[in-house]
């Protein structure tokens, strides 16, 4: 059956009604802007502090391509993952201490799989400490005029003294896209291929949505599932940022429908610097409302769930609110976004399939200039350099006979990996029965005529 455009407009707005009122209930923030002039199209809480998760790694990316510009390392410099890195928490890439990785690998990693470890590793390497790095990016958040954000760490693990705000995050994101324009393409990257791994992207946006070109997903319980995003269309972009929706799929969908919405607006004169700070002076810890009653298991499937359109019908859309059911579940996103038809629907229900960036362990061939560690690392009991830069099904030595191979020494597996690449324990053939002696002595009989045959011309 044909849907009528008219009949569909008034559901529509009729849903949007019913969201409204119940709106106020809702606490997760947003807010849509556009790139270049930095105008605020929407917003609602966008001053409020937030826990950022791991939007922080765009506030890492931004010291790191600072300290290149300002000449105190390359994109080709390799920097060492240290034991205090590697002991990070999922997400993580899992590289052994002494691992090299150049800052350029480090940086696509950051930006796809979100590695813990590696964001520690790109801190420790650049300023010498978490701690040191962790100053940098607070002086860098004071310098942008993000004054709703304090940073203890570069990859959002959850600390309630680790904060940020949906317009410090926007300012962040512009400051991105107009100081390291040679670096945009980190932030849309579909997936990754590392040895014979394929990694893909967190964002839902990336393939699905028309436009969609970056930038970083991030979800920790308290936090709730974040978004910094941006899209272009005719010649125009704009940055979304979403704190706080309660699955991947919802966080995709909200900031696909602000976009639509988004692009059918002119500027309304407000500056993101301009916005009134919130009286609201403490993050809303959203653990109970997001996590309560899921196992971890189930908790880090949400996160990397393969995010797909939950509404790609618009009157079914209308009649799902941010926890699947209308009543109670509604939030301002929904409301203002649904205010009109957009004019291209949501997230297409479709897997993608990338070309893999290919990233690799290692300095580049050739790389005559320092290595970056961690200043003071007493506690660690370093692995061995991985010096062998290969992306090969099979790991190739360098021309050190001693150097390991690239991905398997770089690489830690899990002590259930490890105990089954052990090689089984050699058997006594006075351990074997008679019948099984003579059975090998056949096997080993029919290989040999097997093998002369072969050889025969």
């Amino acid at each position: 059956m044909k849907s009528c455009p008219r009949l569909v407009a008034r559901v529509w707005l009729a849903a949007a009604a019913f969201l409204f009122a119940g709106a106020a209930s809702a606490t997760e923030p947003y807010l849509v802007a556009d790139a270049e002039t930095g105008d605020v199209l929407m917003q609602s809480d966008a001053t409020e502090p937030w826990f950022p998760a791991s939007t922080t790694k765009l506030m890492t990316t931004y010291v790191a391509l600072s300290a290149v510009r300002d000449g105190r390392l390359t994109m080709d410099t390799p920097l060492t993952m240290s034991l205090r890195a590697a002991r990070n928490p999922p997400t993580k890439m899992g590289f052994r201490p002494g691992t090299l990785v150049t800052l350029d690998n480090a940086l696509k990693m950051l930006m796809v799989k979100s590695p813990n470890d590696v964001a520690v590793m790109i801190a420790e390497s650049i300023s010498g400490s978490v701690e040191t790095f962790a100053d940098e990016m607070n002086a860098a958040a004071a310098k942008l005029g993000m004054h709703e954000s304090h940073f203890v760490n570069p990859n959002g693990l959850h600390s309630p003294d680790h904060y940020s705000s949906a317009r410090d995050m926007a300012i962040l994101a512009r400051a991105l896209l107009k100081e390291f324009p040679d670096h945009v393409d980190l932030y849309d990257i579909g997936a990754l291929q590392f040895g014979r791994q394929i990694i893909r992207n967190h964002n839902g946006l990336i393939g699905r949505y028309p436009g969609a070109d970056g930038m970083k997903t991030g979800f920790t319980c308290p936090a709730g599932f974040n978004v910094v995003a941006t899209a272009q269309r005719e010649g125009r972009r704009l940055i979304v940022v979403i704190f706080g929706s309660s699955s991947a799929r919802q966080r995709t969908d909200e900031a696909a429908m602000l976009f639509d919405h988004g692009f059918t607006m002119a500027a309304a004169g407000t500056k993101l610097e301009a916005l009134p700070a919130s009286s609201v002076t403490s993050p809303p810890d959203m653990r109970d409302e997001i996590c309560r009653g899921r196992g971890r298991g189930t908790t880090l499937a949400m996160q990397e769930d393969f995010v797909s359109s939950a509404m790609a019908d618009a009157p079914n859309a209308l009649a799902l609110g941010r926890s699947g059911a209308m009543m109670g579940g509604a939030a301002p996103i929904m409301a203002v976004a649904m205010a009109a038809p957009p004019p291209v629907g949501p997230v297409a229900n479709i897997r993608v399939t990338f070309d893999p960036i290919p990233v690799f362990v290692g300095p580049k061939p050739g790389w005559t200039g320092p290595v970056l560690a961690a200043k003071d690392d007493t506690d660690e009991k370093e692995g061995p350099h991985v010096t062998a830069y290969t992306a090969d099904k099979e790991a190739k030595p360098t021309d050190n006979a001693e150097a390991p191979l690239a991905l398997k020494s770089a690489v830690k597996p899990p002590a259930l990996l490890r105990r089954a690449a052990r090689p089984p324990a050699r058997v006594s053939r006075l351990e074997l029965t008679p019948e099984a002696r003579a059975r090998m002595a056949a096997a080993a009989q029919r290989e040999r005529g097997v093998a002369r045959k072969t050889r025969q011309p």
